[in-house]
């Protein structure tokens, strides 16, 4: 009970905003719970009159049953509007707070963990927090019903009473081993559906890259596997949760028998009349749902608390650990940056070792050497993406671990040899990173991206809706839309990863192009494998397994490093 209060403490934060509507909700379902004391009682006032043939009684007692009945039915659509609200509302917090805290999660735990861990705390295990409060809202008022039943019960006869208390506390005892039970399969079940929804982003995202591999079979084995596995576990869950139901129903089917029984000696002895044991019967019959209220409330709160458990472990847990930045804050980046002594494992591979370099305001820097040599990883931590093991990373002085979020990723833009494009238009995507774009900065950004021409040429040009990961643009043309994007962002620092490695000559003159545009404006690094495509930096740094080992212009490099002479006579080769 500890575990649920702080439980319920944690989702009152999302929810005590809809303080009043709750209340509300509490008011309408306590007056239904009135109503619903009152109908069994007005039913056995109508049995009564009807087998004394008092028929003015009887119209008057059909009347307020009626009445009855409307209220209920007016009261109950209320606490249902009501209820739909509440929920809604909390749901739209929590959700929005949880989805900020995934973004704030170190790149380990998201590598880590997959999506489905996150898929299902975002939609499944929120739902169960928003609708807690009107959960036990409506678990309560039904708790009060029955309490009025029980001492109405406690009122007419204390043998039947007796009976009946002695008969529910049975069935809670089953009620409660089952939801015992039940809380260990769940959990099992939870981690299977998990692999389900991290194998099906997976299945969604490569679509594409599985039709072209013709894998769609293999894939579809292994989707198979794990649904069936899931559904296995659901399955034995829910089989033994049955189990336990049915053998509660036979205990119940047993109990009225009994109920009969006693009525009827009762009766014998005249100690109640044939009306009173009618009026006795149809209360001892709707107490009855009680046990499995409390079965299901018991259900209910192992359930939420498995759930809250979930989330926390993403809001203010110790599990997924967050990113941490510092409190400076640099209103305006020049772009100078340094690595000094910088060294980097990940997952026990030493990637970077003893890396130290500068790279100045304004200056193009590149980045060459085999795959592996740490290029990308220089980007990842210069961004921080990951955090070194062991140096430091400057930008205009000021240690990165020092500065906040902003100070680095808002001076900074990534352009990948994939970008991904948003299913949305092309000004959309460029509004994404500035709500309050102007028709003349997203022209001129596009301009110098070398994409204007080609959007003038669409339909709808810059409203054209470019589908899913920019399916409808070709990959040198989301560069350079990722090119645009980064140019309406305004950063200082512009990371080209292998931008154009995979781009036919054309494509790649144009990006390269592009990037001409941007040079002496913007401190532009490069990683890439075509040396054509960096010719011209300012610099060339050639790294071999995490380290510098040559520096200089491309023709400095052709005369004083081997490595990079040999890599630049093979693309020599493969052009001609």
């Amino acid at each position: 009970m500890k575990e649920f209060i702080q439980s319920l403490k944690f989702t009152w934060k999302y929810a005590k905003k809809e303080k009043g509507r709750i209340i509300l909700f509490g008011i309408a379902n306590l007056f239904n719970v009135i109503f619903s004391i009152l109908i069994p009682m007005i039913d056995a006032k109508i049995i009564i009159e009807l087998t004394a043939n008092h028929f003015e009684r009887l119209i008057f007692m059909a009347i307020c049953l009626t009445v009855n009945e409307v209220l209920y039915d007016l009261f109950d659509f209320l606490s249902r509007r009501l209820s739909v609200v509440v929920y809604h509302h909390t749901l739209e917090i929590l959700g929005m707070d949880l989805g900020k805290n995934i973004l704030k999660l170190e790149n380990n735990s998201l590598d880590e963990h997959g999506s489905g861990a996150f898929i299902q705390r975002m939609t499944g295990d929120t739902d169960k927090l928003a609708d807690v409060f009107n959960h036990l809202v409506s678990m309560f008022s039904s708790l009060v019903k029955y309490i009025g039943i029980l001492i109405a019960i406690f009122i007419v006869n204390k043998i039947v009473f007796l009976f009946t208390l002695i008969i529910l506390i049975i069935r809670y005892l089953i009620e409660r081993a089952r939801t015992n039970r039940r809380k260990k399969d769940d959990e099992i079940s939870r981690k299977a559906k998990d692999s389900v929804s991290s194998f099906v982003g997976e299945l969604v995202r490569g679509a594409r890259d599985i039709k072209m591999l013709n894998s769609e079979n293999d894939f579809m084995k292994e989707m198979n596997y794990r649904i069936k596995d899931f559904n296995e576990k659901r399955i034995r869950m829910q089989n033994v949760s049955w189990n336990y139901r049915v053998f509660s129903f036979w205990f119940t089917d047993i109990s009225f028998l009994l109920l009969i029984i006693l009525l009827a000696f009762l009766i014998k002895d005249k100690v109640i009349s044939i009306s009173i044991a009618m009026v006795l019967y149809n209360y001892v019959g709707n107490v009855g749902g009680s046990t499995y209220l409390l079965g299901d409330l018991l259900e209910y709160i192992k359930d939420f608390n498995l759930s809250c458990e979930r989330v926390k472990e993403i809001i203010d847990g110790d599990k997924f650990k967050k990113e941490q930045f510092g409190e400076k804050h640099l209103d305006k980046v020049e772009g100078h940056f340094t690595f000094e002594h910088v060294f980097f494992k990940y997952k026990e591979k030493e990637v970077l070792k003893n890396l130290t370099f500068e790279v100045k305001p304004n200056e193009t820097v590149a980045f060459v050497g085999k795959s592996g040599a740490g290029k990308t990883t220089i980007f990842n931590l210069l961004c921080k993406m990951y955090d070194v093991n062991q140096g430091k990373i400057t930008i205009d002085g000021v240690n990165i671990s020092e500065l906040d979020k902003d100070s680095i990723r808002g001076n900074i833009t990534i352009i990948s040899q994939n970008p991904y494009i948003f299913n949305m238009s092309i000004r959309d995507n460029l509004k994404l990173v500035k709500n309050n774009l102007s028709d003349e900065e997203m022209y001129n950004a596009c301009k110098i991206a070398c994409l204007d021409d080609f959007i003038q040429e669409l339909p709808n040009g810059y409203d054209t809706i470019i589908g899913e990961g920019g399916v409808n643009l070709s990959g040198g043309q989301k560069q350079r839309l990722a090119i645009a994007r980064a140019l309406v962002q305004k950063t200082e620092i512009i990371l080209f990863d292998e931008a154009t490695s995979a781009l036919d000559n054309e494509t790649q003159e144009k990006i390269q192009r592009a990037i001409e545009n941007m040079k002496n404006e913007y401190t532009i690094l490069i990683i890439a494998h075509r040396l054509s495509t960096i010719i011209h930096a300012d610099r060339i740094l050639y790294l071999e397994d995490g380290k510098i080992i040559a520096q200089g212009t491309h023709h400095e490099l052709l005369k004083n490093c081997p490595s990079y002479q040999k890599l630049y006579e093979s693309e020599i080769k493969k052009d001609e």
